[in-house]
């Protein structure tokens, strides 16, 4: 869990070094909302995404299963500003499928801790390819980042594209293009 005073010290020095004064009215109680923020949006550095995975159904279905437009909201491990969009995942079951909520709550889990989009992908990709043992998986994330649109370049609207695929959905183009086909032009953030 996150060391709250720590975390509340750390913010008042801050303030400090950017020329603030820490028990200014507007803020003195701003070391504590950001040490509860950050407890809130770094959670998923103390849940293990893998368990949500253990429960799984056994199934005949052997065709594609897409959960599209999951939203998701993550802070950049570089500067920890926000970023946030769409993630879509795809898979084809190999006998066993899972609870399409679980899917959804895995992309929270791993997005709540600092992180670089395309590692996100990634480890969703791998997690789902790990645990539900499919024929393959797709991952596809589009996201803007507060990094670049709000200091450095600042080009709102900006939009990064990331994807992952693994198995039958990296080895066989059919399936691969009926995957992003079904993602249907819904990759905006």
């Amino acid at each position: 869990m996150i060391d709250r005073p720590a975390a509340e010290a750390a913010v008042r020095e801050l303030l400090r070094a950017i020329g603030e004064d820490p028990d200014r009215e507007g803020i003195r109680d701003t070391p504590r909302r950001i040490a509860e923020m950050y407890a809130e949006v770094f959670a998923g550095l103390h849940e293990d995404p893998a368990a949500l995975l253990d429960v799984t159904f056994y199934d005949e279905h052997q065709e594609m299963v897409v959960l599209r437009d999951i939203h998701f909201e993550s802070m950049c491990e570089h500067h920890l500003l926000p970023f946030y969009g769409l993630a879509h995942i795809g898979y084809i079951p190999s006998g066993r499928i899972v609870g399409i909520s679980k899917l959804a709550r895995a992309v929270e889990v791993l997005a709540q801790r600092p992180q670089v989009q395309e590692r996100l992908t990634s480890q969703i990709a791998d997690l789902l390819m790990a645990r539900l043992r499919p024929v393959g998986v797709g991952v596809v994330i589009v996201a803007e980042h507060h990094c670049m649109t709000m200091r450095g370049i600042r080009k709102p609207g900006s939009q990064v594209v990331t994807s992952a695929m693994r198995g039958g959905f990296r080895d066989r183009e059919a399936t691969r293009l009926e995957f992003l086909a079904l993602l249907d032009g819904r990759g905006r953030a």
